[in-house]
């Protein structure tokens, strides 16, 4: 689904933005430009980006109780 239509993102490139180490609002801006126009994406964007960390963390905690 597109999360910012100015810059035609999308929830999976916020994922894949996480997946390649995206781990502030900050950088997830630097590297797809979501809500650096109008804003009005800006929640859902974070939204998106809050629950692939989450999802990430999710997939290491098997890891990490036997690491």
């Amino acid at each position: 689904m597109y999360v910012c239509v100015c810059h035609a993102v999308t929830d999976r490139t916020i994922r894949k933005a996480v997946q390649n180490g995206a781990d502030s609002f900050t950088e997830l801006q630097q590297q797809t430009r979501v809500s650096t126009c109008c804003g009005r994406c800006r929640d859902c964007a974070k939204q998106v980006m809050d629950d692939a960390l989450a999802d990430q963390w999710a997939a290491l905690e098997p890891v990490a109780a036997f690491g």
